[in-house]
C-alpha cells in the first residue's frame, strides 16, 4: 500500500488490513509463530493496542523485525539515526511531551510536507495531529522506537529526557528516604518509580551496556552503564530517591527489601524492546546507602562463535587442538570482563556432542547452555567449588567445566579429575598466560602434579572496536609505523591506521562493539621443565614466544594495522601485561 493511499484509508481499515499484512510478513521471515501471534490477539481483545505494538511489549519479536515488516507493507521508507537532524524542527509548535507521547520525530520540510519518523505509522492521530500543527501534509516514516527516543533526548537536552522528568516527578511527589519496610515497599511500587527504574533498564539494553550501576552518595544517586567496557554516567537523581529506586529494584529480583545490612544475590527475567534478557543483581550496602550493580546477560545478543569473538586463526588453532584433547587442563585467562566465560560456553558448545557427557560448577550460571548439566554453586549451604567436584566425579562426565580457580583445594580435585581421564576446562584471574602458572604454584599445587595435567593456557582481553561510520585515518602513519616497525604485524601487506572521532551512531565515543585479543601458550616439554624448576613467569613467557607464541600486545596490534582498532585502545588494554 502506498504512502498516498494510506491517507484515504479509515482507522479500521488500517488495523483490518495493514495490521494483518504486518504480522502474516512476520510469520513469514520466521520472526514469530502461531502461538504467540494467538497470545497477542487475546490480549489485544482487552486493550485494543495495535497487534504488532503488543508483539513487542510481549517480547515476541524486537522492535526493528515490526519496523522492517511495517516498512515493506505500507512500502514506507525505513529510516535511521543517520537521517535524524542535527536541530530540532518545528519546536515552536510541536510540543516535546507531543513527540515523545506520540513516538514521533520530524525529520525534514520539503516544499509543503513534513517527513515524519513515526514508531506506528498507522497512528493516524498522531499524523493528523502533526499535519494541523505546522500546516503541512504529513509525509511517514517508519523508524525504531529507540532511535526515536534517543534522537529525542539529543535534540531537546534534559528537558526531553524522560529519566530527567521522572526524577521531576519523584522529587514533586516528596519521595524520600525511610526506614520502615512497608513504606519502602509502597514507594517502590509506585509508578513514576516503576517507570524511572524501567527507563534505567531499557536504556541500557538501547545502550548494548554490560552492567548498570546505582551508586548512593550524600546528595546524589548516581547511574552509570558499562558499555564496551568503560563507564558511562547518565543519570544523578536527589540521594533522598536512593531508598525507593533500590527497593524497586530489588522486589523485582525477590530481595529482601528490609535486610540492608548485608549484601544480597538475585535474579531478573525481563522482555525489553522484544528480547528476552537475563539480569544478575547484586546489592552492597555502603555508607549512604545500598550500591546496586545489574549485570546484563542478552540471551539473544550473546555469540558463541570463535570466529566472531574476534580470535584469529594463529591463536585459535593450537587452542581446538587442545580442546580435542581427551584428559587435561585447559585454562582462560584474564582479568574480569575479558570474556572468559563465553570463550569457555563457546568451547563447551563445540565439544557438546551426543557421545560427550559435560558438567559445569558455576558460580554464577550466565547462560543455559542446551545439553550441557550445569550445576550453581551456593556457598552459604556448604555447596562449594570443591564439594560440587567431588560428586561431579562420580557422575561420569567426559568433560568438566570450572567456572573459576579459586583456591589449592578445587585446584587439586581439578588435576585429580584431569590425571583420570577427564577433560577439564576453567578460568583463573591473572594477567598473562605466563603468569597462570606461577599463580597455581603459589597457590600450593605440586610442580609435578601441573606438569603432567596442564595442556596449555589462553590469556584474552577485550578491546574497543572503531565505529566504522565516523573514524579517519590516522595522519602519523609513517612516525607510528617507523617507531613502532608495525610492518612486522601486515604480512607483507600496507601499513593501514585509523583513530576515533565521534558520532550519533557511537554516541560521541569513536568506538562500537568490542573484539577480543588472545595469546596461547602451550605447555611443550621445554616449559614443562621450567615449571618442574619452579621458574618465574619471565623465563616461562620468553620460552613461549621463541617456541612461536603470539603475545596479547601483537595480537593487538595485528587487529591495528587491519583497521579494526586504534593504537590507543591496545596500549591502554595490553599495559599491564
Amino acid at each position: 500500500m502506498s504512502a498516498d493511499a494510506l491517507h484515504l484509508l479509515s482507522d479500521s481499515d488500517i488495523e483490518a488490513d495493514d495490521q494483518e499484512a504486518t504480522v502474516a510478513l512476520l510469520r513469514q521471515r520466521g520472526k514469530i509463530d502461531d502461538a504467540g501471534v494467538q497470545r497477542a490477539r487475546r490480549i489485544q481483545g482487552s486493550t485494543g493496542e495495535h497487534l504488532h505494538g503488543l508483539l513487542v511489549k510481549l517480547g515476541l519479536v524486537s522492535e526493528l523485525d515490526v519496523a522492517e515488516a511495517l516498512a515493506h507493507v505500507l512500502r514506507l521508507p525505513l529510516v535511521t539515526v543517520v537521517d535524524f537532524p542535527d536541530q530540532p524542527l518545528f519546536d515552536s509548535v510541536l510540543s516535546i511531551k507531543f513527540l515523545k507521547d506520540s513516538h514521533v520525530l520530524p525529520l525534514a520540510a520539503v516544499d509543503d510536507a513534513i517527513e515524519l519518523a513515526m514508531a506506528d505509522p498507522l497512528d493516524e492521530f498522531a499524523a493528523h495531529a502533526v499535519s494541523a500543527a505546522t500546516g503541512r501534509r504529513v509525509e511517514r516514516r517508519v523508524a525504531v522506537l529507540a532511535d526515536i527516543e534517543k534522537a529525542l533526548e539529543r535534540l531537546y537536552g534534559r528537558s526531553g529526557s524522560a529519566l530527567s522528568e521522572i526524577v521531576d516527578t519523584l522529587v514533586e511527589d516528596g519521595h524520600g528516604g525511610g526506614d520502615d519496610a512497608e513504606r519502602l515497599k509502597d514507594m517502590a511500587s509506585e509508578a513514576p518509580v516503576i517507570r524511572f527504574v524501567n527507563q534505567v533498564i531499557g536504556r541500557a539494553v538501547e545502550a548494548r551496556a554490560s552492567d548498570i550501576h546505582i551508586e548512593p552518595f550524600e546528595n546524589k544517586l548516581r547511574v552509570r552503564y558499562r558499555i564496551d567496557g568503560i563507564l558511562q554516567e547518565v543519570e544523578t537523581p536527589p540521594g533522598r530517591l536512593t531508598a525507593a529506586i533500590v527497593s524497586r529494584v530489588k522486589i523485582m529480583s525477590k530481595l529482601n527489601i528490609a535486610e540492608r545490612r548485608l549484601p544480597q544475590d538475585g535474579r531478573i527475567k525481563l522482555a525489553i524492546r522484544g528480547k528476552e534478557v537475563d539480569f544478575r543483581i547484586s546489592t552492597v550496602p555502603t555508607m549512604h546507602g545500598e550500591s546496586v550493580v545489574m549485570r546484563i546477560l542478552d540471551r539473544g545478543g550473546a555469540v558463541f562463535d570463535f570466529t566472531v569473538l574476534g580470535i584469529d586463526e594463529a591463536v585459535l588453532k593450537p587452542y581446538l587442538e587442545m580442546l580435542e584433547r581427551p584428559n587435561g587442563i585447559l585454562l582462560v585467562t584474564g582479568p574480569t570482563g575479558s570474556g572468559k566465560t563465553t570463550t569457555l560456553y563457546t568451547s563447551l558448545l563445540r565439544l557438546n556432542t551426543p557421545d560427550r557427557k559435560i558438567l559445569t560448577v558455576e558460580d554464577p550460571i550466565e547462560y543455559q547452555l542446551e545439553g550441557v548439566n550445569q550445576v550453581q554453586v551456593k556457598s552459604q549451604i556448604g555447596l562449594t567449588f570443591a564439594n560440587v567436584l567431588r560428586s561431579l566425579l562420580r557422575q561420569d562426565p567426559d568433560i568438566i567445566m570450572i567456572g573459576e580457580i579459586r583456591d589449592l583445594e578445587t585446584a587439586q580435585i581439578a588435576a585429580q579429575a584431569a590425571l583420570t581421564g577427564h577433560l577439564v576446562l576453567s578460568t583463573l584471574h591473572t594477567n598473562s598466560a605466563a603468569g597462570s602458572v606461577t599463580r597455581l604454584l603459589d597457590m600450593g599445587l605440586e610442580d609435578y602434579l601441573l606438569a603432567s595435567t596442564l595442556n596449555g593456557i589462553s590469556a584474552q582481553r577485550l578491546l574497543r572496536t572503531l565505529c566504522p561510520h565516523c573514524c579517519e585515518p590516522n595522519p602519523a602513519i609513517d612516525e607510528i609505523s617507523d617507531q613502532l616497525n608495525l610492518e612486522r604485524f601486515t604480512d607483507g601487506k600496507p601499513v593501514r591506521l585509523f583513530r576515533p572521532v565521534g558520532c550519533a551512531r557511537c554516541n560521541n565515543t569513536g568506538y562500537f562493539g568490542r573484539t577480543g585479543i588472545s595469546e596461547m601458550l602451550v605447555m611443550s616439554d621445554e616449559i614443562r621443565k621450567l615449571v618442574l624448576r619452579r621458574e618465574d613467569a619471565g623465563a616461562i613467557q620468553r620460552t613461549a614466544v621463541e617456541g612461536g607464541m603470539r603475545t596479547l600486545y601483537e595480537d593487538g596490534m595485528r587487529k591495528v594495522v587491519r583497521g579494526a582498532t586504534s593504537l590507543e585502545e591496545v596500549l591502554r588494554v595490553t599495559r599491564e601485561t
